[in-house]
């Protein structure tokens, strides 16, 4: 019984982060065929040691998310309130494999174009991508600067999707209404900067060039944060009474 429970489980797990082994699947062909040189071996071990060396920083940081959340909730006490559940937690696929992997490839363009503009000005001389990319040997800065960015990504992509998902709302007492804490960071963040990073590589870099670097940034980007927006998900329903119940937060509505 409890093998079977355990393959139903992995067969579940497959089919909730299925867009990820997807686009992991075409990743591993487009850097097949247009780089002749890589054996296919070689090609699937690189995929594989990326998507790790991306996911494991983000997720392992959910294991930090309860007292986070409880800190935030304890310093903005009096200005948020929690609506009641009008749905139980389950995988939305515009939210879960569209919406938010798209918050987490913006923001990791922005962190991007602020690194290289950063290493352009103290260096004097025109920076490659260094985030994403592997220039073919171990590097242990890069490896530290990289994982401390996904970790602060993590951490602050995780509080404010908790905060939505347990119904914990920003009360605005002037205009007598609630908004959604992550609301406009979930609307803009992806789009503006999304067209922040593209129109720096285009500005840096010649325009074919630029849109292969963002097509490649998008496939190696995307895998990771689906992974990881569906483990916070698996998470956050496995603590459902830390996260819902147990909070000082009043609860109801604005009346």
């Amino acid at each position: 019984m409890v093998v079977q429970i355990t393959q139903k489980g992995v067969l579940r797990l497959l089919k909730e982060i299925s867009p990820a082994l997807t686009v992991l699947f075409f990743s591993i062909l487009f850097s097949y065929y247009f780089d002749g040189s890589i054996q296919a071996r070689e090609v699937l071990l690189r995929a594989l040691v990326r998507l790790i060396r991306f996911a494991l920083p983000l997720c392992l940081p959910l294991y930090l998310l309860l007292p986070l959340y409880r800190f935030v909730v304890a310093r903005m006490e009096e200005k948020l309130l929690q609506t009641d559940r009008k749905e139980e937690l389950s995988i939305h696929p515009i939210k879960h494999w569209i919406f938010r992997p798209l918050q987490g490839i913006g923001i990791g363009l922005l962190f991007e174009t602020k690194l290289l503009e950063a290493l352009q000005i103290l260096t004097g001389a025109p920076a490659h991508p260094i985030l994403f990319f592997s220039r073919g040997h171990f590097q242990l800065g890069r490896l530290l600067i990289v994982s401390g960015i996904i970790v602060a990504i993590s951490l602050f992509l995780s509080i404010l999707w908790t905060l939505d998902d347990v119904g914990i709302r920003y009360v605005n007492r002037k205009d007598q209404e609630l908004k959604m804490i992550g609301k406009y960071v979930g609307t803009l963040m992806p789009i503006l900067f999304g067209f922040y990073g593209i129109f720096s590589f285009i500005a840096d870099y010649p325009a074919r060039q630029a849109f292969v670097f963002l097509f490649r940034i998008a496939m190696i980007l995307y895998p990771p944060f689906v992974v990881f927006a569906v483990l916070h998900y698996r998470f956050l329903r496995s603590r459902e009474e830390h996260f819902f119940e147990r909070t000082s937060v009043r609860k109801g509505g604005i009346w």
